[in-house]
């Protein structure tokens, strides 16, 4: 027993020894492959004054994200209720939005598995309707057929900012491979950005999730937004895979899928084309994972933008891993407001295909979306610890990189791994463009900073 106990000391001395050093990132004037030691996961050894630990619970947060939503899915002995029994026409010009209501509240005050069905052939119109919580039934609803938007825009006066709305309800599944249909082209018509001299406005939010809980979407076409096209806010363990969402290219501020305020959410096996982002990704947004997404055309995968106005905000456990970009004017992008604070940390992006994108891999932390320009701050949204990682394809513009920090708080812990971006036109290698970065590089990085 005393030879045994000794032998423990000893380990937990080592132990104790050892793990504390964690090598840091360093120019990239230095040799990469050896602060990684070789093989090692470049963005396991990021020193943040404990990082690594936490990248690994974001991480097993995430991949056990199914251990929660399976609490939403309705079991097989669920009752069901149809929206035509309610009232619902379906005949794409009788306003069903009542018939809708009075389905939405029998199914959450069922007190037992209800799936709400929108049965396929039938064309719904609808005004704005919220689906309210709490309820005290787990609700499958299952879109079949086809939801249209009001064309009215006097429809929208009690809520200008909402059309389908889902909230404060958990346990919910919102699927069935029908189509949710926003009839945007009257609000693209009226903004500023197809009319300069119209007023900017806003537009309604196609369909949103706001303070939801164990929610899956699935298996939906989600086409011609107001403006946003799914916003998911203030919810956590959400799960969305197998969406078509689709715009065309010049409508604007169609962002496909918009996150804010979100924690653990999973995003797979979808198809984003629209005039504006295909992922945006704002504040308060901690462990998100996107895989196997296409997109394009649009505006890229986005973190930000975050800190207008000088605002606090925190973005953190971003991974996208698997993604096919095809023609869009930014590739994955972070953009800071000067003047903010906060951070956006612990992001990877991984596996990544690039088809004619323009920026293809892009960190703006000095952007300004405004007519005047910006005045020079004291602080900024902190960036740290970015992995870009097997990111390959074609760039249509001469710079491939650029990574544009803050002179007073630059971005940090900047790793890039097999990166191969050439330029569209005769297969040249384009530029990158670093001001105020600490970055690494790893493996096989074309192009690289001068």
């Amino acid at each position: 027993m005393a030879l045994q106990k000794h032998v423990l000391s000893l380990f937990l001395m080592l132990f104790i020894i050892v793990i504390p050093y964690v090598p840091c990132y360093v120019t990239s004037q230095e040799d990469p492959l050896k602060i990684h030691g070789g093989g090692d996961s470049p963005f396991n050894n990021i020193d943040d004054g404990g990082t690594p630990k936490k990248l690994i619970q974001q991480s097993t947060q995430v991949l056990s994200l199914n251990r929660f939503v399976k609490l939403g899915v309705t079991s097989s002995s669920a009752s069901k209720l149809n929206v035509n029994d309610f009232g619902a026409k379906g005949d794409g010009k009788t306003d069903d939005t009542e018939a809708f209501n009075k389905a939405w509240q029998a199914a959450c005050s069922s007190g037992r598995d209800v799936i709400l069905v929108v049965p396929s052939n039938y064309d719904y119109l609808l005004k704005p309707v919220r689906f309210s919580g709490p309820c005290n039934s787990r609700i499958t609803f299952q879109i079949s057929g086809t939801i249209e938007a009001s064309e009215n825009s006097s429809d929208y006066t009690e809520d200008p900012q909402h059309w389908l709305m889902f909230e404060s309800v958990q346990n919910v599944t919102v699927q069935g491979g029908g189509t949710i249909n926003g009839n945007g082209d009257t609000w693209w018509r009226k903004s500023c950005k197809k009319n300069p001299s119209l007023p900017c406005k806003s537009a309604p939010t196609a369909v949103t999730f706001y303070r939801c809980e164990n929610l899956i979407v699935e298996n939906l076409v989600i086409k011609n937004a107001q403006q946003i096209h799914v916003n998911i806010q203030e919810s956590s363990k959400v799960k969305v895979s197998g969406v078509t969402v689709s715009a065309p290219e010049d409508s604007p501020n169609t962002d496909g899928i918009h996150i804010t305020n979100t924690k653990i959410i999973q995003i797979s096996n979808s198809v984003i084309a629209t005039g504006d982002d295909c992922l945006s990704i704002e504040s308060g947004t901690q462990n998100l994972l996107a895989s196997d997404i296409a997109c394009g055309p649009g505006h890229g995968i986005s973190i930000g933008s975050l800190g207008e106005t000088g605002t606090e905000e925190l973005v953190s456990g971003i991974t996208v891993n698997g993604a096919h970009l095809s023609g869009t004017t930014n590739g994955v992008r972070i953009k800071t407001w000067p003047g903010g604070s906060g951070s956006a940390s612990n992001i990877k992006f991984q596996n990544i295909v690039m088809e004619n994108v323009t920026n293809p891999i892009i960190i703006d932390q000095n952007y300004c979306d405004q007519k005047t320009p910006c005045k020079q701050q004291k602080s900024t949204v902190k960036i740290r610890n970015v992995l870009y990682e097997n990111i390959k394809g074609t760039s249509a513009s001469d710079v491939a990189v650029s990574l544009n920090c803050s002179q007073s708080f630059p971005c940090q812990g900047i790793v890039l791994h097999n990166i191969d971006l050439r330029q569209e036109q005769e297969a040249q290698i384009p530029k990158a463009l670093c001001q105020s970065a600490l970055l690494s590089y790893v493996g096989s990085v074309s192009p690289r900073c001068p």
